[in-house]
Parts: structure tokens; C-alpha cells; sequence
């Protein structure tokens, strides 16, 4: 699939789901899926994961602007064969799309609305499908590294 269009599916999907969380959910009352494991819970973040750097949402909607120029370039220099990566790449570029949109359109502030638990004792930060879409690339890029890596060398030494 095109680069573009991972691109554009995955910052649509977020966009819509963030939609939808904003229109049923709302701030401080979660919805309890799956009690001690899974939650609904709206959040407006200001900052990056966990809130990192909440207080500059204007320096982060700038890194976010470079990160993703920088990323949908290098994703467009990929070859087309290498199906994997592309992937990889539009999952990063949609979701860091996704989430640039948010600083830019409502307010400096990510909407994240997706609470993970482990047995009321583990806590991960609030996400949303941006985040998922980009730790998804970003783990497709390490996979897609370490096999190329693993290709090299099983190539019989004349062929390096």
C-alpha cells in the first residue's frame, strides 16, 4: 500500500475515535470496559507521552511538525518492495499526523482516551490510537532492521 495512504488511514482513524471519545465520554468520570484491566477515560494532554514537557506545547507542536516532514521524506525514499517498512513509516507519519492536528486544532492539546490497568496495580498512561499507530511503526521499523541484519549475514561471504 502507499506510503500516503497509511498516512492518511491512520490519522483519519484517530481523528474519528477522538471524535467519538470527546462526543461519549467525558473528563474525570472513565467508563470501566474491562474494570481492573481496560478503561475509556478522557484526557486532554498537553504534553507529549505521560505529559512530558506540558508545560511547552508550542515547542512540541514545532518537534512534532519537524519529526513528521523528516519522517514522511525518509519513508518516501523507501523502495516500494519494501512493503514492511513503508508501513512502518506511514503508522509513524499517521499517527504523529493525528496528533499534530489535535495540538493545532484544539488547543495545544492532545486528546488521549484509551487507560490500560493491570490488576489496579499498574498503571500505563492514558494513549490513543495515534500513540498505538506510532509504537506499532516504530516496532515494525526494529523488526524490519533486525531482519535485514539477519539477511546479511547468511549471505555466504563473496556476496557481501
Amino acid at each position: 500500500m502507499n506510503l500516503f495512504w497509511w498516512i492518511a488511514g491512520v490519522a483519519l482513524a484517530d481523528q474519528a475515535a477522538k471524535i467519538l471519545a470527546i462526543h461519549f465520554l467525558q473528563t474525570g468520570k472513565p467508563v470501566y470496559l474491562v474494570p481492573s484491566f481496560f478503561w475509556l477515560h478522557l484526557v486532554y494532554n498537553p504534553g507529549a507521552f505521560a505529559s512530558i514537557m506540558h508545560n511547552h506545547p508550542g515547542i512540541l507542536a514545532v518537534i512534532n511538525s519537524i519529526a513528521l516532514l523528516l519522517i514522511i521524506w525518509w519513508g518516501a525514499q523507501i523502495p516500494k518492495k519494501e512493503k514492511r517498512l513503508r508501513a512502518a513509516m506511514g503508522l509513524v507519519a499517521g499517527g504523529a499526523l493525528g496528533n499534530l492536528a489535535d495540538r493545532f486544532f484544539r488547543g495545544g492539546h492532545v486528546v488521549d482516551f484509551l487507560d490500560v490497568h493491570w490488576m489496579n496495580k499498574v498503571h500505563w498512561p492514558v494513549f490513543n490510537i495515534a500513540d498505538v499507530a506510532i509504537s506499532v511503526g516504530v516496532g515494525l521499523i526494529f523488526l524490519d532492521l533486525l531482519l535485514q541484519k539477519k539477511k546479511q549475514q547468511a549471505k555466504p561471504a563473496g556476496n557481501k
